[in-house]
């Protein structure tokens, strides 16, 4: 608990640009969390060199994602939104946490072989630790909650086992997390293949639409979305491409599936991707301009960028001085 609050932990890797499908399933839902939970949004730049990055680009990957939470919505001031690397506590408990942890876990990680398959001219140790260091990144904050979708559930139970085991060992050390599964984010699907879902390493730039895209840029790849046989705009099983263009459509105006239904009914599939534009553009002009002007705030930005750190740094090292103590470490002289 922090200011009578459970701690909330969740964050975004610093590669790539986000897509709508990160902004509807995730980051627009994170945004008033902060009323009912003391929330900590990593820009979660040490997981990202798993894979190798250009130096000069990933430091504007991490800045522009840092901005971006901001533009989104998400209040710097309620929030802790801040640098992993910022705060070396995480590797170090990333360290410690490495010592408590059991090789069969790690090889029952389904994302490492996925990863592992898509990169395998760099399958390195942080690609195999990387649940390890998840785990310290949740455990440092002592969250009671972490937003998970299906791809993330395998991390939060292994952070919990991991959490477990150093409690029985040492004491009541850790807040045990679970899973955050309040309002569900809507669940966006590649535009040109819907069995998938939207995502920034998508290799068809037409399957996704990403925050930064200009507005004649959206209307093409709604456009060009695939849709289904016949020309009913319904939702169903059967008509997946039509059903994730509504997704967004009811995920961008805030009406139900079953609104849109009834509005777009008798009208071609043009018409409604049109429309399905529209409502993206609606959303994302206004953020992609709030973002230019935080950027060109140098001195805005990173006054925030200092204080939510050290914010980050104090609750962090709180829960590493006692890690530090129960493993027998000497203690730090000053």
């Amino acid at each position: 608990m922090i200011n009578g609050k459970k701690v909330l932990y969740s964050g975004m890797q610093a590669t790539g640009s986000l897509t709508l499908g990160n902004y509807l399933g995730a980051l627009k839902n994170w945004v008033t969390l902060n009323e009912e939970y003391e929330c900590f949004f990593g820009v979660m730049d040490l997981h990202s060199i798993t894979i190798r990055q250009q130096p000069a680009h990933f430091r504007k990957c991490a800045r522009n994602l840092f901005a971006l939470y901001i533009a989104a919505g998400l209040d710097p001031v309620k929030n802790c939104i801040y640098y992993q690397s910022h705060v070396s506590a995480h590797a170090e408990l990333g360290w410690i946490l490495n010592c408590f942890t059991y090789m069969g876990e790690l090889n029952r990680m389904t994302q490492f072989k996925d990863k592992a398959a898509k990169h395998s001219d760099n399958i390195n140790a942080g690609l195999y630790t990387y649940p390890v260091l998840m785990a310290a990144d949740i455990l440092l904050y002592q969250a009671d909650y972490v937003p998970v979708g299906k791809d993330q559930q395998q991390h939060l139970e292994i952070t919990r086992d991991i959490a477990e085991r150093f409690n029985s060992i040492y004491g009541d050390v850790f807040t045990i997390p679970e899973g955050y599964y309040g309002k569900s984010g809507a669940n966006i699907r590649s535009l040109q293949n819907p069995s998938k879902k939207m995502s920034k390493s998508d290799e068809n730039p037409n399957g996704s639409i990403y925050l930064m895209d200009a507005a004649d840029e959206v209307v093409r790849k709604c456009k060009r979305a695939v849709t289904d046989s016949g020309n009913e705009v319904l939702y169903s099983e059967d008509k997946p491409g039509v059903s994730n263009l509504l997704e967004i459509y009811s995920a961008c105006t805030g009406k139900s599936i079953e609104e849109a239904e009834k509005e777009f009914e008798g009208k071609g599939y043009g018409e409604f991707k049109l429309a399905v534009a529209e409502t993206v553009n609606a959303v994302l002009v206004p953020m992609q301009k709030e973002f230019e002007r935080l950027l060109q705030d140098k001195g805005y930005l990173d006054g925030i960028i200092k204080d939510n750190d050290e914010k980050a740094r104090y609750f962090a090292n709180k829960t590493l001085r006692k890690v530090r103590k129960k493993v027998g470490f000497t203690d730090i002289l000053h």
